[in-house]
């Protein structure tokens, strides 16, 4: 599929996958169609994906990564044929691969495997290096200014985005023209976390706090591509705002550096990061794919591999530097982002005709296109529209099916994986163990029952979520909070999970008995297990629903990032829309993640600017509705030590549980869409 694909061979793969005119009869307008050609489209109607692609650019103005790497709708009607196969030719050729193993099988098995697929090639040179973008003086060039488009009626309008701050604004940095070391690399990465990592870290706070937008964007370091680049910045910004939110970036900064991180932050900082490295925890993701991802970020730009994956020396050399009360990232911020004059600013402004304006052009041009064929050429085009459709309906016969590879009954186990389990219960709390090899780590899931909520309060599960670890405790605040997370755990975060519950018979639900759980997750080592159900504890029970500050912007975050979704995923939307009357289920997704979703959080957004403490009312009530043992689920995984070595922990977290309200009504008498399965 990638050394000899079928499409270099047929052009009709080119047609459909790409682009082609389409025109059935002589009298009818021509169009553009093809599988990139639309995605394309769609991806250049997302704001989020055009001020990236509009950073990018301006940041590297003179190599590879100013070139639009996904298809510009407007360039893709230039690739012919030839100019496609000969791209292929030169670039997914074995000369610019890399072949990587992971396992234990026989090298000789290996050379084998990768003779039967190279023999056939020759050594060539392909010209793929990426070249070095050099660091310009551009702090004389003007803020960069591009449009986006944007439905009147919606916020974003021509009028109503310039009323009600639409704009978007990002500070992009190019920090490095030749590679980093191992210790630089890790080194920034920590930077990065002390500056944009968390909620309460020094640049995203600024942001947040100035109240100058809606949400943070821009990400802070991004080190994929040859050259490592900074981003930082605000959407949902009034016009007149775009300055105020440069010069508070450039303020921020410029705090950092003279007074340094707080010792806690920096705290924080190392140990998530060294735990994660430490504990190389990839989930499902196979692990040998990990390796290999994690190589290949330096492997592809002719570096060593194997500096990808190291950690041990860079580290200890970075603990040694602050040991000795060396200003490291004090001096970093100075010299990769204040000094630095590679430095540009970009501006997307919604422009509420944009997207008729590029409607008309293409229409336009087409026009054009087909005014200056020949008859021949039009019957050519009509004839290839016809080819290609009924290519496209063709059922495919036996000799093409045998060629897909495929998995035979004799290639699965006749076992599925079986994990160590155990379940019991503890004062009224359902306890599930798993005895699995963790390194020393133990991962916690705390689970609350969201069934035992009324509908009207559905759609606030997320935001109630957030405030558990994003608004600080009665003991401490948000800053203080996401620190003492940071240096004592791997980590603790909410999430939900729901789903329908298979019946015993493995037939098919019908989606009214469901399980949907608020989790509050967590991972700490062997020793330290009750520093993780002390945090979890405090942040259960004595989390601060009265900050009004930190939840209006929540809200304001969660709004903007559905309002972008629904403009990049609007068919996922429709189809949750459609799911919601047939089953409680197809409810419950509507309520928390639909369009219903998303207009409930404008109104709780409102709520919460101008009657807050009626807000606050429905988060307590929620909570305490939440906070009952007896409804309580503790997930515990690590091997047989670490769960033997966290159960005093265990016992006195769940012995210190609220016991909670009296039973409630099913979740199918009280939630929308109850039996109509």
């Amino acid at each position: 599929a990638v050394l000899h694909p079928r499409a270099i061979e047929d052009e009709r793969v080119l047609l459909q996958e790409g682009w082609h005119y389409e025109i059935d009869k002589p009298d009818e307008p021509l169009t553009y169609k093809g599988v990139v050609f639309n995605e394309m489209k769609g991806v250049y109607s997302s704001p989020d994906s055009l001020l990236a692609r509009a950073a990018q650019q301006a940041t590297f103005p003179d190599n590879t990564y100013g070139v639009d790497s996904g298809g510009d709708p407007l360039a893709i009607p230039t690739l012919d044929f030839e100019g496609f196969k000969d791209f292929h030719g030169e670039f997914y050729h074995p000369a610019n691969s890399r072949v990587f193993f992971y396992g234990d099988d026989p090298v000789a098995d290996r050379l084998a495997l990768l003779d039967s697929y190279l023999a056939d090639f020759n050594a060539i040179d392909p010209n793929s290096k990426v070249g070095i973008q050099r660091k310009l003086d551009l702090s004389s060039k003007p803020r960069v200014v591009e449009k986006f488009p944007a439905p009147p009626e919606a916020p974003g309008g021509a009028e109503g985005g310039a009323k009600k701050g639409q704009n978007m604004v990002q500070v992009n940095w190019l920090l490095n023209e030749e590679a980093m070391g191992a210790k630089e690399q890790l080194t920034l990465a920590v930077l990065d976390y002390l500056l944009m990592g968390t909620s309460s870290s020094d640049l995203r706070k600024a942001l947040t706090d100035s109240q100058l937008g809606n949400e943070v964007i821009g990400g802070g370091l991004s080190d994929e591509l040859s050259q490592a680049t900074f981003s930082a910045g605000l959407k949902g910004v009034k016009p007149e705002d775009v300055p105020k939110v440069e010069a508070l970036i450039e303020a921020a900064l410029d705090k950092f550096a003279l007074k340094g991180p707080d010792a806690s932050a920096v705290e924080a900082a190392i140990n998530s990061i060294e735990f994660s490295l430490r504990e190389f925890n990839t989930g499902s993701f196979p692990r040998g794919l990990s390796f290999m991802l994690g190589a290949m970020s330096q492997w592809i730009y002719d570096r060593d591999p194997l500096s990808g994956l190291r950690f041990e020396a860079p580290l200890a050399e970075l603990k040694a530097e602050l040991a000795r009360g060396e200003p490291v990232f004090a001096d970093m911020v100075k010299a990769l982002l204040l000094e630095n004059k590679h430095k540009v600013s970009v501006e997307m402004v919604p422009d509420a005709s944009l997207e008729s304006e590029q409607t008309a052009a293409e229409l336009a041009e087409l026009a054009a296109i087909k005014a200056s064929m020949s008859p021949e050429e039009l019957e050519r085009a009509i004839q290839t529209t016809a080819d290609l459709k009924a290519a496209q309906a063709r059922h495919d016969t036996e000799e093409e099916l045998a060629t897909i590879p495929s998995l035979s009954k004799a290639d699965l186990a006749r076992q599925g994986l079986e994990l160590p389990f155990s379940e019991s219960t503890e004062l009224g709390a359902k306890v599930l163990r798993h005895d699995v090899p963790s390194n020393g780590i133990l991962y916690a899931d705390v689970g609350l029952d969201l069934t035992l909520l009324d509908a009207e309060d559905l759609p606030l599960v997320g935001l109630l979520s957030r405030c558990l670890t994003q608004t600080g405790t009665s003991k401490e605040d948000e800053t203080a909070l996401s620190r003492r997370i940071g240096a004592r755990t791997g980590g603790v975060y909410g999430s939900t999970f729901s789903g329908v519950v298979v019946p015993e018979d493995n037939s098919v639900a019908e989606g009214d008995e469901i399980v949907h759980r608020l989790f509050v997750r967590g991972k700490v080592v062997k020793a330290q297990p009750g520093e993780l159900f002390d945090i979890v504890s405090d942040v259960l029970t004595s989390a601060k629903l009265d900050n009004q500050k930190r939840i209006v912007e929540m809200l304001k975050e969660s709004v903007s990032g559905l309002e972008s979704n629904l403009v990049a995923s609007g068919h996922a939307y429709a189809s949750t829309r459609l799911s919601a009357p047939h089953s409680l289920a197809g409810a419950l997704g509507e309520a928390t993640g639909g369009i219903s979703s998303l207009l409930a959080l404008r109104a709780t957004l409102e709520m919460a600017e101008k009657d807050f403490p009626r807000l606050q009312a429905r988060l307590e009530r929620m909570r305490a509705a939440l906070l009952r043992r007896g409804s309580l689920l503790l997930n515990l995984s690590g091997d047989a030590a670490t769960l033997e070595a966290a159960e005093p922990e265990v016992a006195k977290f769940l012995e210190a549980f609220p016991e909670g309200a009296a039973e409630v009504p099913p979740a199918s008498e009280r939630l929308p869409g109850g039996g109509k399965g």
